[in-house]
């Protein structure tokens, strides 16, 4: 008689895969919790102490770590030796193992759990059970994954002896002990706060295999750190599967609209740099005022907002051609609307980024890592430093372009009036280059430019930035100062009377 283990903390599905066991024949042993939920379903099932001999001890700590489970698991079934060996002591094998380990990451990612219940998550015996029965998947089957109990079943039912299938078993075991592992240095490393440790692991899921990547005849998945979280969370509420490009563009939009939480905003994003980002009193002026800025190039964007999606909003945005749009939530009636575009990709929800999570940057041969940039940095260090203080209007639109420069690519212009981009200068070789470019792209969408404050996310290395600045009728700049020519750069803005304020930061987006 086959002889299976079954000691799981996820209870999904453990039932019904148990019955269909015994059905089979199967002796099932098990443990603590999952006997009890077994034995009160109906199934006959023996406790592992049976098997060991041996009590359960230490508030459970340890239960399976015993020579009678892992030599049932670790003999090699065409070794007269190790067989000799088992029946020597009296051991019968185990041929199927289903273990899910104790929830450690739920409990450490819950903000009131104490370290000592953290720590009673880390599970011993459940990774040396798994990884012992993997070691051995010639001969036996292990599943660390409840949505493996149907295939598993259904291949002991057709009497099918499916190495591969055993050997894949295996590999996502050796996995998920790795992310598992992972996971519990993670949370020492932050306990210590260090958040650049020796080694870093990041254990990824793939969330779905994507149809090619940025270009046709490049193979592409998307992996998460876990299930239902950042831009995995969004439900998508219509449209074609999401593709490469998509994805970064979405990463690109929510990054737009990130510094303008609690205020009603509208990011339009092309190749993972706004084209038109705007606020407004509600959602269809602020994304009007957002279009204004570069409508050409908003042809096949991404559209992000910060508030629920309105009917009026809808139709306004399905006039154009759109790849996704995302946000919080959308009535009724605009997704009725956005659904008459069938290939457009509607998306709900909020895609949060997890506190403290790193910025990754792929190099070949490895990875560069940093912290995340704060979007809402504080204004503690800003300083007038010409002549000429801003007014209240030029204030608030200096604030918003401030908060809007930071999402464009290096280097970086952006034009402002009233709470929106007129003109972007993005991804330029020259700060002078992007300058006339946010010019240019104002001029040619029909805005005045007289007026208009300019925000940039690196120093002016030159007087020319300003000079360039004067030209097109701009009043006031912020910029984050720190050039050896700083001097000469003041001393152009108040010889066209531009007031400048000094941040102090830098917004680099390479």
């Amino acid at each position: 008689m086959p002889t299976a283990l079954l000691s799981v903390s996820d209870k999904n599905g453990l039932v019904d895969f148990a019955k269909g066991l015994i059905t089979l024949g199967w002796d099932l042993i098990s443990t603590g919790g999952t006997a009890k939920t077994l034995r009160e379903a109906g199934v006959n099932v023996r406790d592992v102490s049976n098997v060991t001999n041996f009590p359960e001890m230490l508030d459970g700590r340890v239960k399976t770590l015993h020579p009678a489970i892992h030599a049932a698991l670790l003999a090699r079934r065409d070794s007269p030796e190790h067989m000799q060996a088992l029946a020597e002591h009296h051991i019968a094998p185990i041929d199927l193992v289903a273990v899910n380990l104790y929830p450690f990451e739920e409990t450490a990612a819950h903000p009131g759990a104490k370290p000592e219940e953290i720590i009673e998550q880390i599970d011993i015996g459940g990774p040396s059970m798994l990884r012992s029965a993997a070691k051995n998947f010639a001969s036996v089957t292990v599943i660390v994954d409840p949505e493996d109990y149907a295939r598993v079943l259904a291949a002991l039912e057709a009497k099918d002896d499916d190495l591969d299938l055993r050997r894949l078993l295996a590999e996502k075991v050796f996995a998920r002990t790795a992310a598992y592992d992972a996971a519990i240095a993670y949370w020492f490393g932050c306990a210590r706060s260090e958040i650049f440790p020796e080694r870093i692991n990041i254990p990824l899921l793939k969330e779905t295999t994507l149809r090619y990547g940025e270009n046709p005849g490049q193979r592409a998945a998307f992996y998460v750190e876990r299930r239902n979280e950042g831009i995995a969370a969004l439900e998508q509420k219509g449209g074609k599967e999401l593709s490469f490009n998509n994805l970064l563009d979405l990463e690109g939009a929510l990054f737009a609209t990130d510094p303008f939480q609690g205020e009603t905003c509208c990011a339009i994003v092309k190749h993972t740099t706004p084209c038109g980002l705007a606020t407004g009193p509600n959602a269809l002026e602020a994304y009007k005022k957002a279009l204004a800025c570069d409508p050409v190039s908003a042809f096949g964007s991404v559209i992000s907002f910060t508030v629920p999606v309105d009917d009026d909003t809808a139709e306004a945005v399905s006039s154009l051609f759109v790849e996704c749009i995302v946000a919080p939530q959308f009535t009724p009636g605009a997704l009725e609307i956005l659904g008459r575009k069938k290939n457009l990709r509607v998306l709900e929800g909020r895609a949060q980024w997890r506190d403290h999570a790193l910025d990754y940057k792929r190099v070949r041969g490895g990875f560069l890592a940093q912290e995340r940039a704060p979007r809402n940095a504080s204004e503690r260090d800003w300083r007038v430093v010409t002549a000429r203080q801003p007014t209240e209007a030029e204030w608030w639109d200096l604030r918003f372009a401030w908060r809007a420069v930071g999402s464009v690519k290096s280097n970086a212009i952006v034009l402002v009036r009233e709470g929106a981009t007129i003109g972007i200068g993005a991804g330029q070789m020259s700060r002078v280059d992007a300058a006339f470019l946010s010019v240019h792209k104002a001029r040619l969408a029909g805005h005045d430019t007289k007026g208009a404050v300019m925000g940039s996310d690196a120093f002016f290395p030159f007087r020319d930035g300003v000079e360039q600045a004067a030209e097109a009728g701009v009043s006031a700049i912020v910029q984050p100062g720190g050039s050896v020519r700083d001097e000469d750069v003041i001393a152009a803005a108040n010889e066209f009377d531009i007031a400048m304020v000094f941040t102090g930061k830098r917004q680099f987006r390479h």
